[in-house]
């Protein structure tokens, strides 16, 4: 296993100050190869250190200033801090540059949402969900983003598509009960309400959504 190969694995393994130690070779092996500075830098974010970090991957884009991989991570890096209008910035140059896979397509529609641009993040959810279609999550923010400019029946069809790929997502199951609702499908919105709970017992929203629905069932 390489240097790099071997650094990523001890991140995975929250070694990360083996990880480091690996890292900082790499960038003295070689310190005109952005890679290493690329993945030292995502190492700071997981340990919160947001100005080292962001400097790590401004030294690799002034190496490579078309080091897609740069770009996303300041993104990351960015959305980490609720910078959006930063974080979108630079998924944006990202996929300029040609970065072509689910995540970045992801982090940018939802560098939209967070800012309330529900019809802006539409074109990247979707996007990533061609780019990764096994992912329910990537699914669901897609679904979120269509109910919130209106179009219900679709985000209803991408609701359901979630629960087909994972039957315990309590939020999906919590967003069919609010659409069954907005339809006035009172005991259908009810058993939606009571399946979120039943996986997720603790779902303040769902609860809420049941004592509504079960004192207009009262009336």
């Amino acid at each position: 296993m390489d240097i790099n190969k071997q650094a990523i694995q001890y991140m995975k393994e929250h070694k990360y100050e083996e990880a480091a130690k690996l890292f900082n070779e790499m960038i003295e092996k070689d310190p005109s190869n952005p890679t290493g500075f690329i993945n030292f830098g995502n190492l700071l974010v997981h340990l919160n250190e947001y100005d080292k970090a962001e400097r790590f991957f401004n030294k690799a884009i002034e190496l490579d200033a078309k080091a897609t991989a740069a770009y996303y991570s300041l993104g990351n890096l960015y959305f980490e801090q609720n910078l959006y209008v930063k974080a979108q910035e630079n998924f944006q140059d990202a996929i300029k540059l040609g970065a072509e896979d689910a995540d970045v397509y992801y982090m940018l529609g939802l560098t939209f949402q967070k800012q309330g641009q529900f019809k802006l993040s539409l074109p990247y959810l979707l996007r990533a969900t061609e780019l990764n279609h096994e992912d329910e999550e990537i699914l669901f923010q897609y679904g979120l983003s269509l109910a919130q400019i209106g179009q219900i029946k679709e985000a209803q069809d991408v609701f359901n598509k979630v629960i087909t790929k994972n039957k315990e997502h309590a939020d999906a199951y919590y967003n069919l009960g609010v659409i069954e609702a907005y339809y006035e499908n009172h005991d259908r919105a009810l058993s939606y309400f009571e399946k979120a709970l039943s996986i997720q017992p603790d779902h303040v929203l769902a609860a809420n959504g049941k004592n509504n629905i079960e004192g207009l069932l009262k009336q």
